[in-house]
């Protein structure tokens, strides 16, 4: 009887009354909405994360629906690429519950005992494997019948009894859920089963979904059943007998693939179990959706027609038919590429084809390329390929659509019209435009493209799209077309443009014949007087369009074979300015959306030609706000609209305003915004809705994620034509410089822009990479040469030695010097050796003064050794000595051709690869090849372009001569030498500016409207000893018969760039890793590991172990020649332990190094958690000594800072006191009651991480390498005395975790993504036990509290936990359990982990959930969400959890119920969990350590802070804190009770001496402050100030009493490098980046004197000191001075009550010689010496390394103190003679000025930029980056 009222069907959602949520429930986004296609109510359950967001029924675990139906209908639609789960409980007859699940984000089948997983994919009649995925765009309502009877039978052989309860989790619409025991088919009705008598069953009315007259049902919706067939199980593939045999699948139709699952021996016997889901169950029609895009070779054929009216009315035919081989016709020699670069322009105003060269083609047959110098081109043919093209737009920027599937977008880039792939950024082109393309259109099945050229007469071409062919080119009646329209069939397509009056026309053309044999056909023309922007025809009816312009919006009707319009009455709206317009979708196809410059928005009724709404966008702005707040539609000045686009649900806006809105299409509020870098020009609604497309008029092209509310950049282009380029090979890198006054950094292997230099006043002309540094340079226009930053982004050094624009510019490929000439005819050499250039000649009038700019205005030679440029007259070539600017040869190109009746003048050269040492020159008729040592001519190419060619360029093996003028480029076979060939490739609609090789790629460059890369399609023909090619049987070139996909394939590797040799199939099996472990007899005790891949005898195979043909296999044996104990590991991809034997040699003060091979580099994972190291530019010094003990002169006093950077970089034991935490390369042991420290140096690196052993008697810290080492250091140290007991040495990049052992005998080191290893380490002998190496990276690893055998190691998607295994002496690492992430998590890795209450194990992700793990087990129970970042920090005692995140959250959860879960098993929820407190701090939570109570802890951040919280209060409070960037100045008071400090992260710091705490912060955002300066004393206390220096040209003076600003000054135009008060503190005297010194009075806030002798070069230093009057003869109070970068002091007397400045000394300096490191240039340091002021010290300036004192009295060097390296800060004591040196070597010196004795002190571990001696020379500060060093002065 249970079963009765269940019958025939049951409605589940009504009966439970799920609306009510009394016997449900629902979390996280639910909510009921109306469907559009069914009509009706559904609900809505959406959401990141499917765990959280869902409906459930019952509404608790322990009721049971009781649900008896053998099938369980669910009617649900998947959102679009979105993932959902689906999971029922299923209780069988004896008891057992069945957790049957199903989502697309399984790949595969899954079983247990309790548990099937079912993947639901989506695949074009096929099922497969791994077709796992999110929803496709156009997912359709489904009906998924699931047959619960056969899925528990089959899978798990038990019986099904009744269904216990459901839950539905995000995302998808759910209408409801049914159960029956009859099989419904839901694609018949009643009626139609009663009248053809079919042996179904109907689906009921009430579960039938609605299907309009006149269309199939499966057309709109899916049927799914499963498993198919009755529970026999069939051998076979059970399919409905009642569907057609040829049904077709539709491609995105979703499947349930089940694998067969492990039947009982009886089961087994009787039946196979394979099953697979039904397909439709009735005839579908597969959508035409365009798949991946095509590539067009030589291989495929391709037949052009063209009909083209000439000026003389006559019709020409041009046809071209491509043979499948070679790329010539069968019957005539026209030579015609078949690639997808069109080399014959099939324009008819310029037809001709592989020109002869030195002749003019006579007869019309020649221009048609009929076999007048067939052998004039070489092989292989094209030569060329177009790879890919940075550009958008040419004649406007308004062009970008989406095809039909979203997939990719079309746009032109000038004269061509790009293919770009959304997902893989893959390119594809349509050539054949001989000018730039003005407008495009696609039409509804992206099967046919059109797109216009702009010109008079506009030239059309209609495209197949999928195979890229030109169907047809026609002539337009109208001259530029501004807009194109297909209907939606593409049957009709319509064209906007002017006649050759001026009046406006739109022409109709049909296209229905196009690609039958048929040409497009003019159906009807109409002139009109009205302004039409935008055009388009009505997607529901192709007889309809609609026009918009000014002041009109007008209706258009294609009748009779004629055009005819009416307006729209707009009432008041008449005179508005339209812009765009857009139809509505679906049931509003009757509303028209017009927008207008003016910001309305009008919708219109189309059909009653009415306006029904009238709506205006206005900028709500807050008061002293500029910028907008929010939009509103009312009244007042509107912002300007230029395009719209509109969906079922939204429309998307472009404006202006550079902003991209979207908005419900009632208006109400804006849904999404996005702003752009300019005005925009386009937007466009992708078909399915959820991207929106834009384009800017500042050439930007990206798209917005609407669901993931991100946005994508696709393209960015210059807005102007490109002038010259400069490449990088090391670095993979295209610099540009345009007309549009940018300078942009591309990466050439993804054609995406890096840097984007922008100079408004003054334009760029010429640009050269340093060959070596990370930096470039730039001339411009007013003689401005400037080297840039690519690490800083910044500019280095401006030069402005020329008068003129800069013509030229090119760097020596060694990276020595640097060459710029102007349009005055002057010559500059830069030394640049480092970044940091200086100027070293400049000569004058030796450069041809008509020159204009261009790439090939200079040349160097390949070695470095000459100079070529053209001048002095432009009929000469000069070739000088590049270091010395000897003239060595100078030639006269135009006495080169006697016979000639005109001068030859030069116009650009470029050097040949040496031997031989050719100097090519082209000149105005000509291209010659002269040698540059003698200057005879050796070969000319004549007639190689009709104009002179600017720009020319020779490959680096001398095989390609490259040649380009006007809009052709040219390449040439150079090896040829008598009579080279070439060919001819167009594409550029301007002339080309400049080419170039890739230097080491097979690729070239040339610009002009747009950056074309080609890929060169031709094999090196020589290769160097040793290589593939020089192998025996190894092909030496290029077959000609190889068609373009054969090239592609032969010559490009991987990653899309061609590869150097050709790949040969390896003869050999592969390599086998070898491992040799332990130290030999003759060893001296230090491990060799080596994974070096290669035949070597230690590699083979020991006798009798028998190799698989698998994969490589790890063999292991002794080192010490113990060959029988060798034994052989399995293939396992994390790989087994790999003990090592130690032999009973001693080891070397103490210290083990394991080498290993280097492995290809891995990517860094996108993890906060995973530590990176910071940069550093500065070279540990070589054999530096340190003073005698007891003998030193500095005792390091304190340390100020924290290193942000590490992980787990502190530690803390609250029952001994011991605190310990790292600041750069050292160790800070702190007492927290007296704030003492000690130091603990010895790391040469930033310390990464540290580890304290259970008894606190031991800590470990690890390091990066340093100097020449190899491998990371890890230190031992023992915590009592503090001194290191053992260096280790394995780990190569960096060392990511350290871990003790519960019972501390084991250390376990984790390395980074870069090195991705696991070592062992016992504490006994501290000998290497075992390691392991990771086939991913992992973010931490921990031991197990319960016992030493096991750890858990988190990363990349799994977790892992290891056992150790102990074999007699030898421990090694064995795969526990390696478990993946729950896919319902939808995390992508694992960050960080800590062990709980026994057996549990505490994940966080990086999207913000805790995994808690049952260990015994290997399987998750529990999520939950605990924050809204990535979790790096997890700490658990007891019943407390403690997490820390990237969000600079910190959080305490009760977890004391979680035991309790573990035994519901995967039924647990995470409400019996929940949050106790909450901090937010200033950073990252990075470090954390806690008492065992979790009730107080210490905690690090990426602020550079340690906070010490306490839960029980509440509260968090600073402990240590310091600057988070670079520390630029630290000032003193005059009493020294507090000193100040500043730094790049806009702060200025006052901290107490005595203690060195932090007592005040002044912060300013988004400023660096560079300078700072303390008030002299005045004798009143609260008249104390500091005056700071900022990057923006402000200066701040602070108030120290009264915590506060007092005044703020814009002095400068750029940023302030020195600042310094007067000696009465009344003025403030401040230099900057310019060389300017201004003079200022903080009283009245007045600038009252600016000094500009320093002008060019930035001011380093200024000082000032009080005087006696007429000291010097001079009157006057203060002395000061003021040194700047180009090696020059002044020194002045001054009265500033008196306005009184004069010069008391000038002194300039030689330039240095060069530093070894070149990333660190050396400063200009001045300063008064205090035990005489007379004194002058100065270092840095002069051509040695020494510090010089100079006699003001004297006029005269009185003293030298040689240096071992450039100093780079100095500071002297006002005590003793003292004076401190600071070293980019990380050396800081303090020299004895008396005796000359010097002693060195380590410690920094970058270079030391500031060295401060306090006022009473009692102590001295230092910085290394924001580490802060406090040494007390001894013997003062």
């Amino acid at each position: 009887m249970a079963r009765v009222w269940q019958h025939p069907f049951l409605n589940v959602f009504r009966h439970f009354k799920v609306h009510e949520w009394k016997r449900s429930t629902k979390e996280g986004d639910v909510a009921a909405v109306m469907d559009k296609t069914l009509k009706c109510t559904v609900y809505r359950i959406r959401g990141s994360v499917s765990a959280s967001n869902y409906i459930q029924l019952p509404k608790t675990s322990t009721q049971s629906l009781g649900l008896t139906g053998r099938y369980l209908y669910v009617l649900f639609r998947p959102m679009s690429t979105k993932h959902f789960v689906i999971h029922l409980d299923v209780s069988t007859e004896d008891g057992q519950v069945i957790r049957v699940s199903l989502s697309n984000l399984f790949k595969e089948f899954k079983s247990t005992a309790t548990w099937l997983q079912f993947p639901f994919v989506c695949e074009a009649g096929t099922s497969r494997k791994d077709l796992a995925g999110v929803a496709p765009p156009a997912a359709r309502w489904t009906c998924l019948q699931l047959d619960l009877h056969d899925i528990v039978l089959v899978y798990l052989n038990r019986r099904h009894s009744h269904l216990k309860s459901v839950r539905l989790c995000a995302n998808l619409l759910v209408r409801s859920l049914y159960t029956s025991d009859l099989c419904f088919d839901p694609a018949v009705t009643v009626a139609e089963a009663q009248r053809a008598k079919l042996p179904v069953t109907p689906m009921p009315r009430e579960m039938a979904f609605p299907v309009p007259k006149g269309e199939s049902w499966h057309d709109r919706y899916v049927h799914i059943r499963f498993p198919s067939g009755s529970s026999a199980a069939p051998s076979k593939p059970i399919q409905r007998s009642y569907s057609p045999p040829e049904a077709v699948f539709p491609r995105h139709m979703p499947q349930l693939l089940p694998h067969p699952a492990a039947f009982s021996k009886s089961r087994q016997d009787s039946a196979s179990p394979v099953v697979q889901m039904l397909g439709p169950t009735a005839t579908c029609r597969a959508p035409s959706a365009p798949g991946r895009l095509p590539e067009n070779g030589l291989s495929c054929e391709c037949t052009e027609v063209s009909s083209v009216v000439g000026s003389s009315g006559r019709s020409q035919e041009l046809s071209a038919c491509v043979e499948a081989t070679d790329g010539r016709t069968a019957g005539h020699d026209l030579q015609v590429s078949a690639h997808k670069l069109a080399v014959v322009p099939t324009a008819p105003e310029d037809v001709a084809i592989h020109e002869p060269l030195g002749r003019k083609q006579r007869r019309p047959e020649a221009a048609l390329g009929k076999n007048p110098f067939q052998q004039r081109s070489f092989l292989p043919d094209p030569v060329l390929r177009l790879k890919g093209v940075i550009g958008l737009g040419g004649h406007s920027t308004k062009w970008a659509l989406w095809t039909k599937d979203g997939a990719a977008v079309v746009y032109p880039c000038h004269a061509v019209i790009v293919v770009l792939r959304t997902d893989t950024r893959e390119q594809r082109f349509f050539l054949g435009h001989t000018d730039k393309v003005s407008a495009l259109a696609l039409d509804g099945s992206s099967s046919l493209l059109a797109s216009a050229q702009a010109g008079a007469p506009s030239m059309l071409r209609l495209w197949d799209f999928q195979t890229g062919g030109c169907l047809s080119l026609f002539r337009s009646p109208v001259h530029t077309i501004s807009s194109l329209s297909f209907s939606s069939s593409g049957a009709l397509l319509c064209g906007v443009g002017k006649d050759p009056h001026g009046r406006t026309m739109v022409v109709a053309w049909g296209t229905d014949q196009v690609g039958r044999g048929g040409q497009a056909v003019v159906l009807a023309k109409a002139h009109t007087d009205v302004d039409i922007q935008a055009f388009e025809v009505a997607s529901f009816d192709e007889t309809r369009m609609v026009s918009c312009g000014r002041g009109s919006v007008r209706l258009w009707r294609l009748r009779s074979g004629g055009l005819r319009s009416c307006p729209v009455d707009l009432g008041e709206h008449h005179a508005l300015e339209f812009t765009d317009l857009a139809f509505g979708q679906a049931q509003d196809r009757h509303t028209l959306y017009v927008c207008g410059r003016s910001g309305h928005i009008l919708e219109i009724d189309h059909q009653h030609m009415a306006v029904r709404h009238a709506r205006r966008l206005l900028p709500t702005q807050t008061p002293g706000s500029s910028l907008p707040r929010k939009q509103t539609f009312s009244s007042g000045p509107g912002i300007a609209i230029s395009s719209l686009s509109v969906s079922q649900d939204m429309c998307a806006m472009g404006s202006e305003d550079g902003y991209l809105r979207l908005w419900p299409l009632d208006f109400s509020s804006v849904l999404l915004e996005a702003e752009h870098e300019g005005p925009i020009s386009s937007v466009r609604l992708s078909p399915d809705g959820l991207h929106v497309l834009s384009t800017t008029s500042s050439g930007h092209l990206g798209f917005l994620d609407i669901p993931s509310r991100e946005y994508n950049v696709l393209a960015r282009s210059h807005t102007a034509l490109v002038l010259a380029l400069a490449t990088t090979y090391s670095r993979g890198q295209l610099a540009t410089v345009s007309r549009d006054h940018t300078v942009r950094i591309w990466d050439l292997a993804t054609l995406q822009q890096l840097y984007d230099f922008t100079s408004p006043k003054e334009a760029p002309c010429a640009v050269a990479f340093h060959p070596t540094q990370p930096a470039f340079f730039c001339g411009f226009s007013s003689g401005a040469v400037r080297s840039f930053s690519l690490e800083a982004a910044e500019v280095l050094v401006d030069h402005r030695c020329h008068r003129g624009a800069i013509t030229g510019l090119v760097a020596s490929p060694d990276g020595s010097f640097l060459f710029s000439t102007c349009s005055q005819g002057t010559l500059a050499q830069y030394d640049c050796a480092t970044t940091h250039c200086r100027v070293q000649h400049v000569a004058a009038n030796v450069v041809c003064q008509d020159a204009r700019p261009g790439p090939n205005a200079l040349a160097v030679s390949g070695d470095s050794r000459l100079l070529a440029f053209v001048g002095p007259s432009k009929y000469t070539v000069t070739v000088m000595d590049a270091a010395s600017l000897d003239d060595l040869l100078r030639v006269d190109v135009s006495t080169l051709d006697l016979a000639s009746s005109r001068l030859d003048s030069a116009v650009a050269i470029c050097f040949g690869p040496a031997p031989p040492s050719h100097l090519l020159v082209s000149t105005s008729s000509r291209v010659v090849v002269l040698d540059s040592t003698s200057g005879r001519m050796v070969r000319e190419l004549s007639g190689a372009h009709p104009v002179a060619c600017p720009s020319l360029a020779l490959s680096g093996d001398a095989r390609f001569l490259l040649t380009a003028a006007d809009r052709a480029i040219k390449v040439w076979d150079y090896s040829t030498q008598a009579g080279p060939r070439c060919q001819v490739y167009i594409g550029h609609s301007e002339p080309v500016q400049a080419v170039a090789f890739i230097p080491g790629q097979k690729q070239l460059l040339s610009v002009g409207d747009a950056i074309f890369l080609w890929d060169i399609l031709t094999l090196p023909e020589k290769s160097p000893p040793g290589s593939v090619l020089d192998s025996p049987g190894a092909p030496q070139t290029c077959e000609a018969g190889l068609n373009t996909g054969q090239l592609e394939d032969s010559v490009s590797g991987a990653n899309g760039l061609p590869r150097r040799q050709v790949p040969v199939p390896s003869q050999t099996p592969p390599p086998q890793l070898g491992m040799c472990a332990g130290p030999c007899e003759s060893g001296d005790g230090a491990f060799s590991v080596s994974d070096e891949e290669g035949p070597s005898e230690e590699s083979h195979s020991p006798k009798g172990v028998h190799q698989p043909s698998g994969p490589p296999v790890l063999v292991q044996k002794e080192a010490c020649g113990a060959g029988d104990g060798a034994w052989v590991a399995s293939g396992d991809p994390w790989g087994l332990g790999m003990p090592l034997s130690s032999c009973d040699q001693p080891r070397k003060q103490g210290t083990w190094s394991i080498r290993r091979a280097r492995a290809q580099p891995a990517a860094r994972p996108d993890s906060y958690k995973h530590f990176t190291a910071r940069y550093k530019s500065s070279l540990t010094a070589k054999n530096v000594s340190s003073p005698p003990a007891g003998a030193e002169r500095l005792r390091l006093k304190a340390v100020v800072g924290y290193n942000g950077n590490g992980r787990a970089n502190v530690t803390w034991r609250p029952d001994t006191g011991f605190f310990a935490y790292t600041c750069g390369c050292l160790v800070v042991v702190e007492d927290l009651h007296s704030g003492a420290q000690q130091h603990w140096l010895g790391h040469p690196e930033e310390i990464s991480t540290l580890a304290l052993s259970h008894d606190a008697q031991v800590l470990a810290s690890a390091s990066g390498c340093g100097g020449a080492a190899s491998c990371c250091q890890i230190r031992i140290w023992a915590v009592p005395g503090g001194s290191c007991q053992q260096l280790l040495s394995y780990h190569r990049t960096a060392v990511q975790a350290l871990a003790f052992s519960l019972d501390d005998r084991l250390l376990v080191t984790l390395g980074d993504y870069g090195d991705r290893t696991l070592a062992l380490w016992s504490t006994a002998t501290y000998e290497l036990v075992s390691s392991t190496h990771l086939p991913e990276p992992v973010h931490g690893v921990a031991f197990s509290p319960w016992g030493a055998g096991e750890l858990a190691c988190v990363g990349q998607g799994t977790l892992t936990l290891w056992l150790m295994q102990q074999r007699g002496a030898d421990v090694s690492l064995q795969v526990h359990h390696r478990d993946p992430i729950p896919e319902a998590v939808g995390a992508g890795e694992l960050t960080s982990l800590c062990y709980g209450a026994e057996p549990l194990l505490y994940c966080g992700s990086n999207a913000g959930q805790v995994c808690v793990w049952d260990t015994h087990a290997g399987r998750c129970f529990l999520t939950w969400e605990a924050d809204d970042g990535e979790i790096g920090v997890l700490l658990c005692a007891g019943s407390r959890l403690v997490s820390g995140s990237n969000t600079r959250r910190l959080r305490l959860w009760a977890v004391g119920a979680v035991p309790e879960l573990r035994r519901k098993g995967s039924g647990a929820r995470s409400s019996s969990v929940f949050m106790e407190r909450e901090l937010t701090l200033d950073g990252a939570i990075v470090s954390a350590v806690f008492h065992n109570s979790m009730d107080m802890g210490v905690v690090g951040t990426t602020a550079g802070t340690l906070w010490y919280v306490s839960w029980a209060e509440g509260t968090s409070t600073r402990l240590i804190s310091g600057h988070r960037s670079k520390v630029n100045e630290v000032v003193f008071s005059p009493r020294e009770t507090h000193c100040a400090t500043c730094g790049d992260d806009g702060s200025v710091r006052v901290w107490s001496l005595a203690s060195m705490e932090l007592v005040i912060q002044f912060q300013v955002l988004n400023q660096s402050c560079l300078c700072l300066a303390w008030s002299p004393p005045c004798g009143r206390p609260e008249q104390q100030r500091v005056a700071a220096g900022y990057s923006d040209g402000t200066l701040r003076v602070f108030s120290i009493p009264q915590t506060a600003m007092e005044l703020k000054m814009h002095p400068h135009p750029a940023a302030l490098t020195a600042i310094v008060f007067s000696a009465d503190g009344q003025t403030i005297l401040s230099g900057d980046k310019d060389g300017l010194v201004a003079v200022s009075r903080p009283c009245t806030g007045m600038t009252f004197r600016v000094l500009s002798d320093h002008r060019g070069a930035p001011i380093s230093t200024i000082q000032s000191t009080s005087k006696e009057y007429g000291d010097f003869g001079m009157e006057g109070t203060d002395l000061w001075l003021a040194a700047s970068g180009d090696q020059r002091v002044s020194v002045w007397a001054s009265d500033w009550l008196r306005d009184r400045c004069e010069l008391v000394d000038w002194l300039s300096f030689p330039a240095p010689t060069l530093m070894e490191a070149p990333g660190c240039p050396p400063p200009s340091l001045a300063a008064f010496c205090p035990w005489d002021k007379a004194l002058l010290v100065c270092a840095g300036l002069g051509p040695h390394l020494e510090v010089v004192f100079y006699s003001l009295r004297q006029k005269q060097v009185v003293d030298k103190i040689p240096l071992p390296f450039c100093a780079v800060s100095l500071s002297l004591s006002p005590g003793a003679r003292l004076l401190a040196i600071g070293f980019a070597e990380r050396v800081l010196r303090l020299v004895d000025c008396v005796s000359g004795a010097a002693q060195d002190f380590a410690g920094h571990d970058d270079w030391v930029q500031l060295c401060r001696f306090s006022p009473s020379a009692s102590l001295l500060f230092t910085a290394a980056h924001n580490q802060i060093l406090v040494w007390e002065v001894t013997g003062c």
